[in-house]
């Protein structure tokens, strides 16, 4: 199938064709070295402004964990509530989650300033195949959650997590819209950032580097911003990045990265307790 330069080809296989020429874009060889250039600041400066500032702050906040007392005596809180007053707490929420969500208009901006063309579908940030994406979403939750059961389940019996807790919030009749905004907020600004941007940069940057280095230093980026919850869900996420990135090569779709981020994030933060009570795990 002939796909258009603003299709939804599989990453790979751009990586395979930017291998073909030194200068993909037609450009001289001192403009590409511009270009690689300007491309790696960005690259650092929304990272800066996004995950990878997460990133250094979970690393620290373990550390600080690891100091103090036995990360296992911990307790590592997710979403919480940030006013004693219900109007202001409804606030603060929200903006919470539309602020986070500046990064990824950031992104899909500096795109289509960039390129001319349309990020969501380059990115396959679309609905265009709602069967497929769901379908595969549904089979990512699947196994992603349960490996996360596990991986919990082991890094409690080690000592090694903290105690999870993804929503400790006053209870209102807003707040689980609110939590289901946050559960979008998460994904989006995850695989938006972290998957179809960053592949996106790292191929313009060091066009024939291996697109297995680009999966692993991704996925190690989102393990780094999960540390604060201790050593299990950094390489818990970890795992999930490199799932994640090889199936982002493969299809050249994020979206039913989104989805699927979507759901695990929204059944932790409205039904934790219940699935480790599920589970047999509430003692942990």
């Amino acid at each position: 199938m002939t796909h258009t330069p603003d299709d939804a080809t599989p990453p790979s296989s751009r990586l395979s064709s930017s291998r073909q020429t030194s200068d993909p874009g037609g450009l001289s060889p001192a403009s590409t070295v511009r270009s690689r250039r300007f491309y790696g600041w960005e690259l650092g400066i929304v990272l800066a402004l996004s995950l990878g500032q997460s990133a250094v702050y979970a690393a620290l906040r373990l550390w600080e964990r690891a100091v103090e007392t036995p990360i296992a005596d911990q307790v590592a809180r997710v979403q919480t509530s940030r006013a004693r007053s219900e109007g202001f707490d409804f606030l603060f929420q929200l903006l919470d989650s539309l602020f986070a969500l500046v990064p990824v208009a950031l992104v899909l901006y500096l795109f289509i300033l960039h390129t001319g063309g349309n990020p969501f579908r380059r990115w396959g940030l679309d609905f265009r195949r709602p069967g497929r994406d769901w379908a595969l979403a549904a089979g990512l939750f699947v196994l992603i959650g349960a490996g996360t059961l596990v991986i919990y389940f082991l890094g409690r019996s080690l000592g090694v997590t903290a105690q999870i807790v993804p929503a400790e919030v006053t209870q209102y009749w807003w707040s689980s819209p609110m939590l289901l905004l946050a559960a979008v907020r998460h994904s989006l600004l995850e695989e938006v950032i972290m998957i179809a941007y960053l592949f996106d940069r790292a191929r313009r940057i060091w066009p024939g580097v291996s697109i297995w280095l680009i999966i692993l230093g991704s996925a190690v980026l989102r393990g780094a911003y999960h540390l604060y919850q201790g050593f299990g869900p950094g390489i818990g996420n970890l795992a999930m990045g490199v799932i994640f990135g090889w199936l982002y090569t493969r299809y050249g779709r994020v979206m039913p990265l989104v989805i699927a981020h979507f759901l695990l994030d929204a059944v932790a933060f409205l039904a934790f307790p219940l699935v480790l009570r599920t589970f047999g795990l509430e003692s942990l």
